[in-house]
């Protein structure tokens, strides 16, 4: 819809990585995020991978040192990590990437140790452990999922994240030190979320001649 109508007013002009930089933003914004600079002139791709895509974007299944190369391997740091991880402050998960916490987790027939009691009790009515709830969703942050803010920090320093990969966060000296600092200081998470977002939306950029300004985002013109 959106490209649809950059379209219809400026024809072959504005790229759907643009589109999509300045969506990300205005979605913080509009749900209580700070603001921050997107630079454009971005153009499109003229090929996709689902298998590099799926290779390359961090899993909430992975473990923290290999969220971390897949961020380094693309001029990220280990900074970028926790700050852009702190998106999941806002959506929704399918019980599928998390379930096995609740049942199962690393083959123990036991729940996650460290997952929040609580928590595991409403996840486990949500999530039931069988196939058909696979698809069911959970907030990604249950205590204030649709408002931007830094509440996502504060749920891991109470065991509360949702995705192990999350969870994760606090099991290293390192980003657990970041995580209390954004979860007491709100305005630190939102400046550093801005600047993380721009290095995010920096890699691999096409200029110039190289790629294309798609018609439709779907496809390749």
């Amino acid at each position: 819809m959106i490209k649809a109508n950059v379209e219809k007013a400026c024809p072959s002009t504005v790229s759907c990585t643009d589109i999509l930089a300045l969506a990300a933003r205005e979605a913080v914004f509009l749900t209580g995020g700070q603001s921050w600079y997107v630079p454009l002139g971005r153009r499109d791709g003229s090929t996709a991978s689902e298998s590099g895509a799926n290779k390359e974007i961090p899993s909430p299944l992975d473990s923290l040192e290999t969220i971390t190369a897949k961020f380094t391997s693309k001029g990220l740091d280990k900074k970028d990590v926790v700050v852009l991880s702190g998106a999941h402050t806002i959506g929704f998960a399918q019980c599928s990437t998390f379930k096995a916490r609740l049942f199962n987790f690393d083959g123990s027939g036991n729940p996650d140790p460290i997952l929040d009691a609580s928590l595991l009790s409403n996840l486990r009515t949500a999530c039931p452990n069988q196939d058909d709830s696979d698809t069911n969703l959970a907030p990604l942050d249950p205590v204030s999922s649709t408002k931007f803010d830094n509440i996502y920090f504060k749920n891991l320093a109470n065991n509360s994240g949702l995705l192990q990969s999350d969870q994760a966060l606090m099991g290293d000296n390192t980003t657990a030190g970041m995580v209390i600092n954004y979860s007491k200081f709100p305005f630190l998470f939102s400046k550093d979320f801005g600047a993380s977002m721009v290095k995010l939306s920096s890699i691999g950029v096409l200029t110039g001649q190289d790629g294309q300004i798609r018609k439709n985002c779907r496809v390749v013109n």
